[in-house]
């Protein structure tokens, strides 16, 4: 039987929603207040994450409520390493308030766009993970420039594929600002996840066969479809063999 880790971004809408998605995931990574949520929105995720017993991670961004963290920002280095290790330390000091473990970190939006192909940003967000905490799980795109940092430094990676957005040639995400980009059709949906964790490929948006690993599949939160995508996905694994279980150290 194969396995999969299925994550969902949450804390970009309103407690409520990610509420009713939570009971279909098995890892939430949390917005950290830069691109989305606060304090409290962040501890109602983890005392429910905590319920649902839902593996819980971090997902720093650059900031940018206005366009919520999807804007590409000219933000060097260093400072990319000071934003994640901020946001790593708060989602930690709330979970740890419950007595729940922060498992993960996964970058958002333009920041994890950026480091999936530049290395030197990369390499500053992988050492914020360490710095924090050398027992967390790096997320990246899988095939990216983040997961080849984390592992330089020795950290565990998890290479991650996306159930509702669409690829290019060489990989990467279509950027949403293309028509494209994101996908809404149910069925396409569960076809490009099955054959991501069953056949370790994805068709680009021109058809083109890629080769892809990944450990955990994304599904947006934020998204109108994400609790019937999730619901339909719980259901194509179960009938495929697949068991969701969740990123551990």
């Amino acid at each position: 039987m194969a396995d999969i880790d299925l994550n969902a971004d949450v804390g970009e809408t309103a407690l409520e929603n990610d509420a009713g998605l939570l009971p279909y995931i098995s890892s939430a990574n949390i917005a950290c207040g830069f691109h989305a949520g606060d304090p409290a929105y962040m501890a109602g995720l983890v005392a429910l994450c905590r319920t649902h017993d839902v593996s819980i991670g971090a997902h720093p961004s650059y900031w940018d409520r206005e366009h919520l963290g999807r804007r590409d920002l000219d933000v060097p280095p260093d400072q990319i390493y000071a934003i994640v290790q901020h946001q790593i330390g708060a989602l930690q000091a709330i979970a740890r308030s419950q007595s729940v473990p922060v498992r993960h970190v996964k970058p958002h939006g333009a920041l994890y766009n950026r480091a999936a192909v530049d290395a030197v940003a990369a390499e500053a967000i992988a050492k914020a993970v360490r710095d924090c905490d050398d027992g967390l799980i790096l997320v990246g795109l899988a095939n990216s420039r983040l997961l080849e940092a984390g592992r330089a430094l020795g950290l565990r990676t998890a290479a991650e594929g996306f159930t509702d957005r669409r690829y290019t040639e060489h990989g990467l995400l279509v950027p949403r600002s293309q028509a494209d980009a994101l996908i809404s059709d149910e069925s396409e949906a569960m076809a490009q996840a099955l054959a991501m964790v069953l056949d370790g490929c994805v068709s680009s948006a021109s058809g083109k066969r890629i080769a892809l690993t990944v450990q955990t599949l994304c599904l947006h939160g934020d998204g109108p479809h994400a609790l019937r995508f999730a619901k339909a996905l719980r259901q194509a694994f179960a009938g495929n063999g697949i068991a969701v279980k969740a990123m551990r150290p």
